[in-house]
């Protein structure tokens, strides 16, 4: 019902077309929502560099304000600020944080994504839903008698401070990085990074500019890769790095310019973790599994399957206090930062593993490659998910079947999980084997005939 009446409502978030799904009139009333629904009473804001985020935060603030809310504006940040903020400044009565920003959406498009009291999620079971009854059904409360402040912040120096203590006792090397911000916010935190690291950083797609003059950043997208490649190997650079709009994804090149699927990172980041923390509990996603839960026994943590999304990780990462979470889409959670996920720890994690082993970031997956070759996530629109995965399901009934998240079958020897997106309407497929790419070649096309 939500959906219908205000479709930039959706699973974990905000995210709509301005002004026709989201404009000022409507962030106002968000603000006031969200003051009423949590009773809020001292809010951190951002936002991205897109051309209506400013004007969205505003109107934002107006309604949280209205509400006798007291408003911590942090200006030009990424979703992590708003979440390191959420949590480090829960002592001084921080207890929501709202960052304006559509990620890596088209440009005509913006959000919002939420959290309460110490950085936990707003989520639309969670909060949303009732956000979006009150502002429906005309229910919201009227103004309070003493009206909020607002006050601006530069709170990057804090949040700098936490990201070294990721590298704090590290013989750091001076490695050659390219870091494309793809003109989203990345490029403000690499700038006072860069005072405190030996790296010399290659700057791609550097400063900020709403326009999107590269096209919006997504290194997600193969399409969108390239560039990051092109420049590790011009300049000889030791690994590359590259972000979405709001830099809470990373992606890896090596020093070969070859992309490395995120499913590989998590087993990095992982042991990393777990080499600082022993005998730590480690989550991940069903699309990918076998390599992290192998790296996972190997060095010695308890690997720990969960649903697939911030929201749930979240949640489960505070239930079982664990030190790492990983998705293969590159979101990457830590027990230190709030249990949220973060753009630039992982970088900086790999970037310490690097030094401190004199190694190459190819030669630290490459192995993992050849024993767990992958599809890559491929997408598919059908017009009746439901039944295709029912399709699906009768004709490997002789697999083993988990449900953690859509349908995961496996074999002695291959593996698959297929999935309704939670955020388009698309069946997401992924693909493993071990050791047989060819196989695993095999099974993705005979899953994807089935499929479309």
């Amino acid at each position: 019902m939500v959906a219908t009446i205000l479709p930039a409502f959706k699973a974990y978030d905000i995210r709509g077309k301005v002004p026709e799904e989201l404009n000022a009139e409507l962030a106002a009333k968000i603000g006031r929502a969200f003051a009423a629904v949590y009773a809020l009473k001292k809010v951190v804001v951002g936002r991205d560099i897109r051309h209506s985020s400013l004007a969205l935060v505003q109107a934002l603030a107006a309604g949280l304000m209205e509400m006798g809310v007291d408003v911590i504006d942090l200006g030009l940040c990424g979703t992590e600020e708003i979440y390191h903020a959420a949590f480090s400044m829960e002592s001084t009565g921080v207890d929501g944080g709202v960052v304006v920003t559509a990620s890596h959406n088209p440009a005509d498009y913006n959000g919002m994504k939420f959290v309460v009291k110490g950085a936990r999620p707003v989520t639309g079971e969670y909060g949303l839903q009732e956000m979006a009854r009150l502002i429906t059904g005309g229910l919201l409360p009227g103004p309070a008698t003493m009206p909020g402040k607002i006050v601006s912040l530069d709170n990057k120096d804090q949040y700098v401070r936490h990201l070294l203590g990721y590298t704090q006792g590290e013989k750091l090397q001076p490695l050659k990085i390219v870091v494309n911000s793809g003109n989203g916010c990345a490029g403000a935190i690499i700038d006072r990074l860069e005072e405190h690291l030996p790296f010399r950083f290659i700057k791609v797609h550097h400063q900020p500019d709403g326009s999107f003059p590269h096209g919006v950043p997504n290194p997600l997208l193969p399409e969108k890769r390239a560039e990051t490649a092109r420049a590790v190997l011009a300049n000889g650079a030791d690994i590359g790095v590259a972000w979405d709009g709001d830099f809470d994804r990373c992606f890896f090149w090596d020093e070969k310019g070859n992309f490395i699927e995120g499913y590989y990172i998590v087993g990095l980041l992982a042991r990393e973790m777990l080499r600082k923390m022993p005998r730590a509990k480690i989550l991940f996603d069903p699309r990918l599994t076998w390599n992290t839960i192998e790296q996972v026994q190997k060095a010695g943590g308890i690997p720990i399957m969960t649903r697939t999304g911030h929201a749930f990780i979240k949640e489960r990462m505070r239930l079982e206090d664990a030190a790492y979470g990983g998705e293969m889409s590159a979101h990457h959670y830590f027990r230190e930062f709030g249990y949220c996920d973060s753009g630039m720890i992982p970088w900086l994690l790999v970037a310490a593993l690097l030094s401190r082993q004199g190694a190459k970031l190819s030669d630290l997956v490459a192995d993992r490659m050849v024993a767990y070759p992958v599809s890559g996530e491929i997408n598919s629109r059908v017009a009746d998910p439901d039944a295709v995965i029912a399709q699906i399901e009768e004709k490997y009934r002789d697999g083993e079947k988990d449900y953690t998240d859509g349908l995961s079958v496996a074999y002695g020897q291959y593996r698959f999980n297929i999935r309704k997106s939670n955020t388009e309407p698309l069946l997401r497929l992924n693909v493993e084997s071990r050791g047989d790419i060819q196989l695993m070649r095999e099974k993705t096309a005979e899953l994807l005939a089935l499929i479309r």
